[in-house]
């Protein structure tokens, strides 16, 4: 029994009728048979778990979702409002007969605006290299989400709601998916030096089965073993470890055996088995010292060149969904100052995510990875009062921008407008869920199909709502 169990450990994972086990087993038989992805087959709380393949053939292969943290500005980096040097230091509500007022008085983006590219979008001077190419990208200025807050705006926009716990984006594409590499954790977060608003429940699996939460890297850290904490064994050679392993796993399944389809059980079974599985691969994935000397020149040594890098690595060996934040807490939420602590951020962020698309696409990998980059809201036209010599943005939306490039989405082109000043999307309105629609849909699935059933009812990514936004796809 125990050497069956060793030499082949996954077929057994399979036999016990763990649906766990079959993702496992499925990864595997994928990656012989030309790319079958894993999804929902045998029975964990009455949900398949067996592998198939996506609803129809998919645009995008795998997501790195670049997070904004806190809202950026769209009309100090994507959305220019050369109408609101006309009203400089007036309230809006007044001058635009507004039925409500808007806190603050008008203030124009002290960035310049040019047309870059062949398609001649327009991109504001804090983005000098990522504007070099507009013309991969879609840039979206008509977003709209429910509340101008950060933590319902995280939630919204990684889970696809305010205040229910919901599983987030990368956890629905990874159960939808599976992965393509089985020594490593299919949904990675990067975020330095803490959490961000709402901490892990932005990468939360919810209700459905463990495996597909996401995995949070604090890259802070520039060694690869302090990156990836306890991920090798100081005390036992990899043989030892093997036999170990073994029987613990055999003790699980016992315990398994006593009790019905428990998800929590078999979640832990399968970590076990992805982390020692992680021993060979993790490290090596993100120790970025073995890339040629140019790429690493051409994104910078920097913490968030080094996340950006590590996204590419991750990316080009399976994982499914790659999110990067753009550090702790709400770095981007200027209330005060946006004149200094925007070009500061940007230049932080500009040459690493101008050196992601360059590299994806010099690889031959952009065509089939989704980038989106944004936060959870945008910001007023207006600067909060009283008005200082170090003036900022409140939150605001309705009418935001993000970008997407890759992945099958129309390079080249804006979509959606804002008002005259900012103030409200006003053509071609694209609500989070209409995004989280999108976005399944280039990975290959009806976003109204894509379910788990839970309490009852089936559950979707999009609730009641969403509908793809098929003017941007190419």
């Amino acid at each position: 029994m125990h050497a069956k169990w060793t030499n082949d450990r996954r077929q057994m994972l399979a036999q016990s009728g763990l649906g766990i086990g079959m993702l496992a087993l499925a990864g595997v038989l994928a990656d012989q048979q030309g790319g079958l992805a894993a999804q929902p087959g045998a029975s964990i709380d009455g949900t398949s778990l067996g592998a198939r393949s996506p609803h129809f053939p998919a645009s995008a292969k795998r997501v790195i979702h670049l997070f904004a943290n806190g809202g950026p500005s769209q009309i100090d980096t994507f959305d220019p409002k050369p109408k609101l040097a006309e009203l400089d230091g007036k309230t809006l509500s007044d001058k635009l007969g507004r039925d409500r007022r808007l806190g603050g008085v008008a203030r124009p983006s002290k960035f310049r605006f040019a047309k870059r590219g062949q398609c001649g979008t327009q991109v504001s001077e804090l983005f000098p290299q990522i504007a070099k190419h507009v013309d991969k990208m879609c840039v979206i200025r008509s977003m709209v989400t429910d509340v101008p807050n950060h933590e319902p705006g995280l939630m919204m926009m990684n889970c696809g709601d305010i205040v229910r716990p919901r599983p987030s984006v990368g956890s629905w594409a990874l159960y939808g998916l599976g992965t393509e590499n089985q020594s490593l954790p299919g949904y990675v977060v990067m975020c330095p030096s803490g959490l961000p608003t709402a901490a892990t429940a932005n990468w939360r699996n919810a209700f459905l089965p463990g495996i597909y939460q996401g995995t949070h890297v604090d890259t802070k850290f520039t060694d690869p073993d302090d990156l990836i904490a306890n991920i090798q064994n100081k005390f036992l050679v990899h043989s030892q470890q093997h036999r170990q392993l073994d029987l613990v796993q055999q003790l699980n399944h016992l315990h398994m055996d006593r009790r019905d389809d428990d998800p929590q059980l078999g979640a832990r079974i399968e970590s076990l088995e992805l982390a020692f599985r992680m021993q060979g691969e993790a490290r090596e994935a993100f120790d970025i010292s073995d890339e040629p000397a140019h790429i690493q020149s051409m994104y910078g040594d920097s913490l968030q060149g080094r996340q950006m890098l590590i996204a590419r690595r991750l990316s080009q060996r399976g994982v499914r969904y790659v999110q990067v934040y753009h550090g702790a807490g709400q770095p981007w939420d200027s209330h005060a100052a946006i004149d200094k602590n925007h070009p500061r951020l940007a230049n932080e962020c500009d040459r690493p995510i101008a050196a992601l698309l360059q590299d994806l696409d010099q690889q031959g990998l952009l065509d089939e990875t989704l980038v989106i980059w944004g936060g959870e809201m945008g910001r007023t036209p207006t600067v909060q009062l009283p008005v200082t010599a170090n003036p900022g943005r409140d939150h605001h939306h309705d009418g935001f921008t993000i970008w997407m490039a890759g992945g099958g989405v129309r390079g080249g082109m804006t979509y959606g407008s804002t008002d005259e000043v900012g103030l409200k999307a006003v053509e071609n309105r694209v609500h989070v869920h209409d995004l989280h629609a999108t976005i399944l849909h280039l990975l290959g699935f009806d976003h109204t199909r894509l379910t788990y059933r839970y309490a009852g009812r089936d559950f979707r990514l999009t609730d009641v709502h969403g509908n793809v936004v098929h003017d941007i796809i190419a």
